[in-house]
This record gives structure tokens, sequence and C-alpha cells, in this order.
């Protein structure tokens, strides 16, 4: 938590052009307005990368929750459906690893991962400046209160319950629109941290 807040910093202080840091949209109403409007302008942008994260994690966990309902419903006890031949089939499974069926055996570690990194991303959302870090943190957030939902309300019970995947590529493990929503929001997060932008806005001049 102290080494994720440590990252993020807090944008409403004057620290940002301190240490090599700049946050682009900062440096160009100051130039054109003065000093005090940043701050001023900067709340009304902060609140609309939050709704721009929310937005994506409540797209994202709906879209799998509702294909997993939908999963349950019409293909769950039937043969696989082929999308693409052999090398792409929609099949029902019920897993209790993490994401791809990795790690059976530790289902609840698994659940507290997950309500551990809601946790963090609610708490640094207050913080938030970037867009595409808003979309990043909102697939993750979305994918991991996908799979938590399946945890908490399926079997065998809560915190223990076993996630529906249904995706089953040839010569790959079976997963699910969750696993897919973290997977790309992790992969963004990589890419926003090899180009030097920070989640309040921030660019590393290196």
């Amino acid at each position: 938590m102290a080494e994720a807040e440590r990252i993020i910093g807090t944008p409403d202080t004057p620290d940002a052009t301190g240490n090599g840091r700049e946050r682009p949209d900062e440096a160009a109403a100051t130039g054109a307005s003065g000093a005090d409007e940043p701050a001023a302008a900067g709340r009304p942008r902060g609140k609309r990368r939050i709704a721009v994260l929310f937005a994506v994690a409540t797209f994202a966990y709906a879209l799998d929750l509702i294909s997993k309902m939908i999963v349950v419903a019409k293909l769950e006890h039937h043969p696989p459906i082929e999308i693409i031949g052999d090398w792409l089939k929609f099949e029902a499974i019920r897993n209790a690893g993490a994401a791809f069926g990795f790690g059976e055996a530790f289902t609840v570690i698994f659940t507290m991962i997950a309500t551990a990194v809601i946790v963090v991303i609610a708490r640094l959302a207050r913080k938030l400046y970037s867009l595409p870090w808003a979309i990043a943190l909102g697939l993750l957030l979305g994918g991991a209160l996908g799979n938590l939902t399946d945890r908490i309300f399926r079997a065998p019970g809560v915190f223990e319950g076993a996630v529906v995947d249904f995706i089953a590529p040839k010569y790959f493990a079976v997963f699910n629109l969750a696993d897919s929503a973290i997977v790309c929001g992790g992969v963004l997060i990589v890419l926003l941290s090899f180009k030097g932008l920070d989640p309040d806005g921030t660019v590393h001049k290196d």
C-alpha cells in the first residue's frame, strides 16, 4: 500500500516539477494562465479520470458477469461449441485456481489477493490524473471484481467458489473475460511505465 501511494504521489501538492517530473496539462495551464489555476483546474480533471476508471470497470464487470450467466445457462453440461474449428472453442469449465487455471490449491489466497487489489485501486483512485492509467486500472478493477464474484457466490462455498471459464484456445488454458481484462490492464500498465507516465499525470524526464 505504502509503495503504491509513493508511486502515485499527491497531485495537489506542488512537487511535480522539483525532481524531473512534469504534468503536461499543468505545464500548459501555467504558461497560459498563471500559477494558481492548475490546482483549481486539476480537481475536475481528476474527477473525470475517476469517472472513466469506474465506467471501464463497470463495463468490464458487466460483460464478464453476463457472459458467465449465459455460459452456465446454455453451455454447462453440453458439448463445446467450435468457433474456429479446433483452434477456438467455447467450453464451460469450473476453475478453482487463479487466472488460466493455475494454483487450484490456493483458492482462498487468490480471493484475498483479488480483494486487496480492489481496495488498493479504490484507495488510489482519488489521486488519479492520467486517462490511460484510468483505463488500465478500470480493466484491472472490473476483472478482479468479476472473478471475486465467482469466488464469493459460486460452489463449493464462500471465498472458495470456482470461477467460470469458457474461452478455450487450442494449446492454451481455458479463461474468461475477467482474465482478459486483467491481462490487458496489466500490459497497458507495463507500457505506460516504460513510457515514463505516472498515474498522477506526471512524466519522467530521464
